[in-house]
């Protein structure tokens, strides 16, 4: 009798030019990734081409149980790291049979409305997105590698540790690290964060709605790996209170004037749209960030907005490189782990280039 895992592991082209495609959605908490699979006749690698469908909104707090359909839209294609060979994985957004956006997809729907103005194309907006995350042990929620009921010990030896006691779970994070690049997401590394068991990767550089698609597919393979591994990821932005840093999904962000002669001047004008709009980006920033800004464990307090060089304890960190040369990026380090990216990445587009004060 074949083990399971000699089934799982099939090829299916061996005999079949059918394929598996796992179309991939956010549900109505804005962070659970819902995801179901059908099958294809053959290969596809453009969402265009792939057909629409649809799941019960009544069953993940969508849609109303009289009226419950939802309307599955392919937007972006990655190859699938667990069934392999031509199947894929499919990011989804979700709209009413009527084709309005339903309300937990408007950010992706107004999203692309941002990025397709012409003078946000026009300037290329790069973004590279930190996500940091929390694997917890699955029986108590308690981080991975902490005793049970109690603590570890103080803060400073885990941040890219190395050694079974500073580095928690590494398994886990090499496996999703080679599982993106395989995917095609364009991540660019890991580290061990601060708090043990919280790690983080690096989604990026990316242009424009492409970002948010991608940080996206990364979440869906992160939880089915911790699915197989048998633990939980959280990225709740404060998930140990006391004296333990939190998660933040930290996000690069830079246009082509920034990047080209005389781009610090550009950074600085666009640093001061975003002070402006302090209150409206916070809140867009993910839930339970107070939790997390409190001026301490490299944040700025929730209800100040400042900015400086190479100063994790500023809401906008500008890097020394981008000083030296005056052009380059800068770093937000408002928005928390559980952020929408779509929502995120839109915003600073709309903000610095779109928003007139």
């Amino acid at each position: 009798m074949a083990h399971l895992s000699d089934l799982v592991n099939l090829n299916l082209s061996d005999s079949s030019d059918k394929i598996i495609a796992e179309y991939i959605w956010i549900g109505g908490s804005g962070m659970d990734v819902r995801s179901k699979a059908r099958t294809l006749s053959g290969p596809v690698d453009d969402p265009s081409k792939l057909p629409k469908w649809n799941y019960d909104g009544s069953s993940t707090g969508q849609a109303p149980g009289e009226d419950s359909e939802v309307i599955l839209y392919p937007q972006a294609i990655f190859k699938d790291p667990f069934r392999r060979g031509n199947n894929i994985l499919v990011i989804c957004d979700c709209y009413t049979p009527a084709g309005e956006p339903i309300p937990t997809n408007k950010m992706c729907h107004n999203a692309a409305k941002i990025f397709s103005n012409p003078d946000v194309v026009v300037e290329e907006p790069w973004y590279g997105l930190e996500a940091e995350y929390t694997l917890l042990q699955r029986r108590n929620y308690w981080p991975l590698g902490w005793p049970i009921g109690g603590f570890p010990g103080l803060q400073g030896p885990y941040y890219c540790g190395i050694g079974s006691g500073k580095a928690f779970g590494r398994d886990i994070v090499d496996a999703h690290y080679k599982a993106y690049i395989y995917a095609g997401i364009n991540i660019s590394g890991i580290n061990g964060e601060v708090m043990p068991g919280q790690w983080e990767f690096q989604v990026g550089l990316q242009v424009g709605i492409a970002s948010g698609d991608e940080v996206w597919a990364a979440r869906y393979i992160l939880e089915r790996i911790t699915e197989i591994a048998g633990v939980v990821v959280s990225f709740d932005p404060k998930p140990i209170p006391g004296d333990w840093n939190g998660a933040g999904a930290h996000t690069n962000y830079s246009t082509k004037s920034m990047r080209n002669e005389g781009g610090y001047e550009v950074i600085k004008k666009a640093i001061e749209k975003l002070g402006l709009r302090h209150k409206e980006h916070i809140a867009a920033y993910g839930e339970g960030n107070e939790r997390r800004l409190t001026g301490k464990h490299e944040t700025a307090d929730i209800n100040t907005f400042k900015w400086g060089v190479a100063n994790r304890g500023a809401s906008i960190r500008v890097g020394r490189d981008t000083e030296k040369e005056g052009k380059g990026y800068f770093e937000d380090r408002r928005p928390a782990s559980n952020m929408d990216p779509y929502i995120v990445t839109s915003m600073y587009a709309e903000t610095t280039l779109l928003w007139n004060p």
